[in-house]
C-alpha cells in the first residue's frame, strides 16, 4: 500500500533558502494561466500572452524536424560535448559570418538548451555577489537574474519617445564601476530595435570606459546583447550588432541566440552564446555543472539545417512574412481607433513578435492601474495581453505587449471590434 502524501504543503518557506524565497514568480507565466484556465472552461480568447508560438500558426521547419527525427533513429541520444557538438558550433560559426559578417573563433561558442541557459551563465561567469548590473526597463527577466546572483542593480528607465531603449546619456554616467550591462535588440517586450547610432555611442563609451579600467587593472564592463529575435526585423531599422559597429567590442561582447524564435523552436531547445573566448571557455565550465546542454539529436538536426541555406532563408522570409501581417493588422487597427478618438497608440512594428501598445485609461472609469486595464479588455473583449509592470517598469502607464505568436490574423481581425466597444464603453462611463 502506498503511502498519501498528498496533504504534504505545497509552500514551507521555513525550506527553503533567503534567494529562493525572495524569488518572484513571473508574472507572464501567471497570466498565461488565468487564460489557459478561460479557454479549458470554453472561453474564446485572443490570446497575446505569451512570447511563443503555436504549432498550429508556427510549424518548425518540416526539415528541422525531419532531422530530429533522423538523428533519433540514428542512435544521436548520449551525452553532448558540454559545449556543444563541434558541428553545431562550426555550423553556428559559418551561420554568423555569412549572415551577420563577424567571424568567431569556435572556441567563442557555447551550445545550450534554448538562450536562457546563455543570460543565467553570462551572469554566473561574470558577476560576483555585490557587482553591479545595468539594465534597461523594461526588458525581459534581468531583475529576476540580479536577484539570483545576489548582484547590485541600475535601473534605466527608457520612454516611449526613444522606442523603449536607453540612450548614451542615460548609460554613460552609470558605467563607471559597473561590471554587466544588458541590452537587447530587438527588444522583448517593446519590439522595437535600437538605432544603429545610438548603439555606436553606446559602445564607444563602453570601449573608453575598459581601456581606462585597463590601465587601472581593474576588470573590464561587460555587454551582454540578447538578439534572439534578430531575424526578425521589419520596416526601415537595420538589425546592427555591437561589434559590427565598433570592432572592439568584440573583446567585450556577449550575444544571447539560438533557434527558438528564428525557426518557431521555442520548445526544440537549442540556443547559443558567442563571445570571447575566455569568457566563453568559463561560461561552459559553469554551465556543464548545471547540465544546460541541448540534447544531442536536436543539435545535430540543427547544424545539418543551419547549412541548409536555400531551405532555412526561404523559411525565414516567410515567418517574417507571417509575423508582420500580424503585427501589422494590429498596428492599423489601433491607429484607426487612435485616429477616431480612442484613448490607444501604438508603435509600428519593427523587430520581434511584438507590439508595444498604450491603453490610456487610467483614472477613467474606476480604473486605477495596468492590472485594471489588463482585466477589463480580458472580460469585456476576451482580448488577452501583458502590462509592462511584467518587464520591470512599474509605472501604470498604460503601455501593455501584444505576442502575435499563438494566434491567426482572423483572431486578431475579429477581436479589434471587441477591443474598440470596450474603450468606447469606458468613455461612455460604462
Amino acid at each position: 500500500m502506498a503511502l498519501d502524501l498528498t496533504s504534504l504543503p505545497k509552500r514551507e518557506d521555513t525550506h527553503v533558502g533567503t534567494m529562493a524565497r525572495g524569488l518572484k514568480g513571473s508574472d507572464i507565466l501567471r497570466i498565461a494561466a488565468e487564460i489557459r484556465e478561460l479557454a479549458a472552461q470554453g472561453r474564446q480568447v485572443c490570446n497575446l500572452t505569451v512570447g511563443d508560438f503555436s504549432p498550429r500558426e508556427f510549424p518548425i521547419p518540416t526539415a528541422l524536424g525531419e532531422g530530429i527525427s533522423a538523428a533519433l533513429q540514428a542512435g544521436e541520444t548520449n551525452y553532448p560535448p558540454s559545449d556543444g557538438v563541434l558541428e553545431l558550433r562550426l555550423s553556428v560559426q559559418r551561420f554568423y559570418e555569412r549572415s551577420l559578417g563577424l567571424k568567431y573563433p569556435v572556441e567563442g561558442i557555447v551550445i545550450t538548451g534554448g538562450a536562457r541557459p546563455i543570460i543565467y551563465g553570462t551572469y554566473q561567469t561574470v558577476l560576483d555577489a555585490g557587482d553591479r548590473v545595468i539594465y534597461p526597463v523594461p526588458s525581459w527577466n534581468n531583475n529576476h537574474y540580479v536577484h539570483m546572483m545576489g548582484a547590485k542593480e541600475t535601473v534605466v528607465v527608457t520612454d516611449a519617445a526613444h522606442g523603449f531603449m536607453p540612450t548614451v546619456e542615460q548609460l554613460t554616467p552609470h558605467l563607471p564601476g559597473a561590471r554587466l550591462l544588458c541590452l537587447g535588440s530587438p527588444l522583448n517586450p517593446t519590439g522595437t530595435m535600437i538605432d544603429p547610432g545610438a548603439l555606436k555611442a553606446i559602445c564607444e563609451q563602453i570601449v573608453a570606459e575598459n581601456r581606462a579600467r585597463q590601465g587601472r587593472g581593474e576588470r573590464p564592463l561587460i555587454l551582454m546583447y540578447d538578439h534572439i529575435y534578430w531575424t526578425l526585423s521589419f520596416g526601415r531599422v537595420k538589425h546592427v550588432t555591437p561589434v559590427e559597429l565598433v570592432p572592439e567590442m568584440a573583446h567585450y561582447t556577449v550575444f544571447v541566440d539560438g533557434i527558438s524564435k528564428a525557426f518557431a523552436a521555442t520548445g526544440v531547445r537549442v540556443g547559443w552564446g558567442v563571445g570571447p573566448p575566455a569568457l566563453i571557455s568559463r561560461m561552459r565550465d559553469v554551465l556543464g555543472h548545471v547540465g544546460a546542454w541541448a540534447p544531442k539529436a536536436e543539435q545535430v538536426a540543427t547544424a545539418r539545417y543551419l547549412d541548409a541555406v536555400g531551405s532555412n532563408t526561404a523559411f525565414l522570409e516567410s515567418m517574417r512574412r507571417q509575423v508582420d501581417v500580424r503585427l501589422e493588422a494590429l498596428h492599423q487597427g489601433f491607429t484607426r481607433m487612435r485616429a477616431a478618438g480612442l484613448p490607444v497608440e501604438a508603435i509600428a512594428p519593427q523587430g520581434a513578435i511584438y507590439l508595444s501598445v498604450r491603453f490610456d485609461l487610467v483614472g477613467k472609469a474606476g480604473l486605477k492601474g495596468n492590472d485594471d486595464i489588463r482585466k477589463l479588455l480580458l472580460d469585456k473583449a476576451s482580448f488577452a495581453v501583458v502590462p509592462f509592470q511584467a518587464f520591470g517598469l512599474m509605472e501604470d502607464t498604460g503601455w501593455f505587449r501584444l505576442s502575435v505568436g499563438a494566434t491567426s490574423v482572423t483572431e486578431i481581425q475579429e477581436a479589434l471590434p471587441r477591443v474598440e466597444a470596450a474603450l468606447r464603453a469606458v468613455l461612455a462611463g460604462g
